[in-house]
C-alpha cells in the first residue's frame, strides 16, 4: 500500500556539513507521527526538505505516490503539504484575519468560500476569533502558535508539518496545542510532528522516529518508544 509520504535514505547538507544522512521515514494517511530528537538532530532540517525549502543532497520524497523530490515549494502546498515553521514566523505587521487570509493564497477563493475557511479556523482557535483585528505581533506566543497552525491549515492540507509547536510556550498553553493535534487527526489531517518534548510527541503519535546526528536510530509505535530504555534514559528522563 502507497503511504501517504515516504521520505527515502535522504541525506541534507549545509555546504559541506551533513545535517541529515539516509534518512527514511514513512507516513500512512490519518496518522500523527512524531520525528523527536535532541538539539542540532536534524528534525527541523528534515522537515523543511519536505516543504521544499531545502534541496536533498541525495535520496527521494514521495508524496501520495508522487515523486516531488524536485518540486518548489508553491507547488507542494497545492499538492496538499502545509508547514507550520518553528518559532511560528507569522507576519507580524499583519493582523491575525490577514496572516490567516495568506494561508489560502494557493486555493484561489471565492470571497465567501474564503470567509467559510477562516470560519472553520476561528471555530477550531477561538481565541483567534477574538483576536481577529490585531496585529500578529502583539499576540502571545501561545496566540502566535495557533495562528501559525491556523494559517497553515488555511491551505487544506493532507498533510500538516508542524515543527517544535510547544517551543517556549507555558505548560497550559502546549496542553491546549496538543489537544488540537488530536482534534486534526480527528478530522482526517495527517501530522508530521518534529518536537523536543518526547513524552508529549510519543504520547499522541500512531508512529515515531528517533533522529540522532541526522541519522534515524530507533523507530516503533508511539507507546513503543515511550517504553524504549534508550528513549527514556536520554529524553524522558529519571522521572518518567
Amino acid at each position: 500500500m502507497t503511504a501517504m509520504l515516504e521520505v527515502s535514505t535522504a541525506s541534507i547538507g549545509y555546504g559541506p556539513i551533513r545535517a541529515v544522512a539516509e534518512a527514511s521515514i514513512r507516513v500512512e494517511a490519518g496518522q500523527v507521527v512524531a520525528i523527536v530528537g535532541a538539539n542540532g538532530a536534524g528534525k527541523t532540517t528534515l522537515l523543511k526538505s519536505i516543504a521544499g525549502l531545502l534541496p536533498l543532497s541525495s535520496g527521494h520524497i514521495h508524496f501520495e505516490g508522487r515523486d516531488i523530490t524536485a518540486m518548489p515549494p508553491h507547488r507542494r502546498v497545492g499538492a496538499g503539504i502545509a508547514l507550520s515553521p518553528e518559532g511560528r514566523q507569522v507576519f507580524p505587521d499583519q493582523t491575525v484575519r490577514d496572516n490567516l487570509e495568506l494561508g489560502a493564497w494557493s486555493r484561489n477563493l471565492s470571497s465567501s468560500a474564503l470567509e467559510d475557511a477562516v470560519e472553520e479556523q476561528f471555530n477550531l482557535f477561538p481565541r483567534l476569533r477574538e483576536r481577529q483585528g490585531q496585529m500578529a505581533v502583539t499576540l502571545s506566543g501561545g496566540e502566535q502558535q495557533m495562528l501559525a497552525i491556523a494559517r497553515a491549515l488555511m491551505s487544506a492540507p493532507r498533510l500538516l508539518l508542524l515543527d517544535e509547536p510547544s517551543l517556549g510556550l507555558a505548560p497550559l498553553v502546549i496542553k491546549e496545542i496538543f489537544a488540537i493535534i488530536r482534534t486534526l487527526r480527528g478530522r482526517g489531517i495527517t501530522v508530521l510532528l518534529v518536537e523536543q518534548m518526547a513524552n508529549l510527541a510519543l504520547g499522541v503519535a500512531d508512529r515515531a522516529y528517533v533522529l540522532e546526528t541526522g541519522r534515524v536510530t530507533l523507530s516503533g509505535t508511539g507507546a513503543e518508544l515511550l517504553l524504549h530504555p534508550q528513549v527514556r534514559a536520554a529524553y524522558l528522563g529519571a522521572g518518567h
